[in-house]
């Protein structure tokens, strides 16, 4: 039987003068508060537009529809945590133990303050969880977490690297999007991050002895 495609979630077009940029940036801010406050079932880009203040035609002029500005929603999100880890667990002046430590602290920090956001986005994550996007951005984060791995245990066997790799993605993602959702304040948030990253500094310890 043959798959059915996912729907289409790239952009439509790119902002490229100063006024086009203005008006996405409006429409992302308005689809983050819709989100929020209707939830995904009652998401729809009439609403997204009256709430930025546009036309409908020129919300469509850069998504072809709300799976579009949803998942730009959640790359926005993947690609700005992507880039405080990736600087973090790259900052070679550091040890790199400690680099971890800091980048789980910021990892549980981001989750904390995108509760809201996250769970509403999780709501329609099955939209676009096989689209190409989506699988790039997977990559991208299971590679930085591997080239990690290999500095820490640059003598282990490949195998024994790549499933440490994914030992500490799944770990570190799990475990702070459950404790996001329940945390009472950033500081029990921090206490949880803190935790985290001593145990995954004695994994990969152990691993390294």
């Amino acid at each position: 039987m043959k798959k059915r495609p996912g729907p289409v979630v790239s952009a439509r077009k790119h902002p490229s003068q100063a006024r086009s940029t203005r008006l996405v940036a409006d429409i992302l801010e308005a689809a983050v508060r819709v989100l929020i406050r209707e939830g995904a079932r009652r998401f729809t880009t009439a609403r997204v537009a009256e709430e930025a203040g546009v036309s409908v035609g020129s919300f469509y002029q850069y998504f072809p529809n709300k799976e579009a500005i949803l998942f730009r929603l959640q790359s926005d999100e993947w690609r700005q945590t992507g880039e405080l880890i990736a600087g973090m667990l790259g900052d070679t002046d550091r040890p790199p133990l400690e680099r971890l430590r800091a980048a789980v602290r910021a990892f549980f920090r981001s989750e904390y303050e995108e509760a809201a956001l996250r769970v509403a986005l999780g709501d329609v994550a099955p939209l676009y969880r096989d689209a190409p996007e989506a699988s790039r951005h997977r990559e991208a984060a299971r590679q930085l977490a591997l080239a990690f791995v290999d500095e820490v245990l640059p003598h282990a066997p490949k195998a024994k690297r790549a499933f440490a790799a994914e030992v500490l993605m799944t770990t570190i993602t799990t475990v702070g999007e459950g404790v996001s959702g329940r945390a009472r304040s950033k500081a029990e948030m921090d206490a949880w991050a803190d935790e985290m990253g001593e145990m995954l500094c004695a994994y990969l310890e152990r691993l390294a002895a």
